[in-house]
């Protein structure tokens, strides 16, 4: 009998209902697989429907929002479950780590008590044993001075220590799968790798896997094995991170990487100061997207037949180097320079 995987997504779509008019297609086709100790980058620029996959994956859609495919959690479609069923998903079998820890987090409950929630509902311990619990958790995400910092509100802690928070909220429960939206987001360097370091050694440890959304490639290069590249609901690019980073298929991921700040280069003395290419345009509002290839309008590398339909998803290459790209030019990757 076949193993399923621990999560599978299948032509995942997402659509909002507009009075009076069809519904507004915000995902299109999106599937991916995910198996226990992976990681898997999701990159995108804003607007490109990261986060509603994030929240699709969790069953939190906004009102008025329906999904359409499947997501199966270890052969389980959640889209077919119930609410009840799904309150005992979330947390227990997929946690999350939202994008800002200062409107996710309860400003008028201490963080300790936020922590310790989820184990009295979700594992029936008492308020002693959760407590403890969440503790340990606080000292498992490294923040300082715990046994102080458990009574803590969270306008108390820093942008670092109440993303640790979100951490081990996420974490309390010991899900099978992390999603973290932006975790690292307006974070400076140095906590943002603290962070990073705390994420790869929590899947490493207990085998589980996790989903990371950014926009940031050069984070996603450190915390991902590999990548899926979402441009306006629809992706565009998925292989592994190294190699897609090295030898991008699709214009709008060479373009993505193009637009990363370079350190200077100390062989020819070029300095950081030399002006960083940009993608012209700006990502089209899902109401209006362009006929043929979403992204030929700001493409490098348009030709009239990018304007006659939208590009199939198909694969390059076999194996490890299996390459899944939706671009009618897409051939052998070349190396970015």
């Amino acid at each position: 009998m076949t193993v399923p995987p621990l999560l599978e997504v299948e032509h995942l779509s997402v659509a909002v209902r507009r009075p009076g008019l069809p519904p507004l297609p915000i995902l299109d086709d999106i599937s991916f697989r995910l198996e226990r100790g992976e990681t898997l980058g999701i990159v995108g620029e804003s607007g490109s429907g990261k986060s509603m996959l994030s929240l699709a994956l969790i069953g939190l859609l906004p009102d008025g929002a329906r999904a359409g495919g499947a997501i199966r959690l270890e052969g389980t479609d959640l889209l077919a479950a119930s609410e009840a069923e799904l309150c005992g998903i979330r947390g227990q079998q997929i946690g999350m780590i939202f994008q800002e820890p200062m409107t996710a987090l309860n400003p008028a409950m201490r963080v300790g008590d936020q922590i310790s929630e989820g184990l009295i509902r979700g594992r029936g311990l008492s308020r002693t044993e959760a407590r403890a619990r969440a503790l340990a958790l606080l000292e498992r995400v490294r923040i300082p001075e715990a046994r102080r910092r458990i009574d803590a509100y969270p306008h108390e802690m820093s942008g670092g220590q109440r993303q640790r928070v979100g951490i081990a909220i996420a974490l309390a429960l010991e899900p099978s799968i992390l999603v973290a939206d932006e975790p690292t987001t307006a974070l400076d360097v140095t906590v943002q790798a603290e962070i990073l370091d705390i994420l790869a050694e929590l899947v490493a440890e207990g085998d589980r896997a996790m989903i990371f959304v950014s926009h940031d490639l050069g984070v996603v290069a450190k915390a991902t094995a590999r990548t899926l590249v979402l441009y306006a609901g629809a992706r565009l690019e998925e292989g592994r991170t190294a190699d897609l980073l090295a030898r991008p298929a699709s214009p709008y991921t060479r373009g993505l990487l193009a637009a990363m700040p370079r350190r200077p280069d100390r062989s020819t003395g070029a300095g950081p100061a030399a002006r960083l290419a940009t993608i012209p345009g700006t990502v089209p509002g899902f109401a209006a997207l362009p006929p043929g290839c979403r992204f030929a309008p700001r493409c490098a590398d348009r030709v009239a037949e990018c304007d006659a339909a939208e590009p199939g998803w198909r694969i390059l290459g076999a194996g490890t180097q299996a390459r899944g790209v939706r671009c009618i030019r897409a051939g052998m990757p070349e190396a970015v320079r």
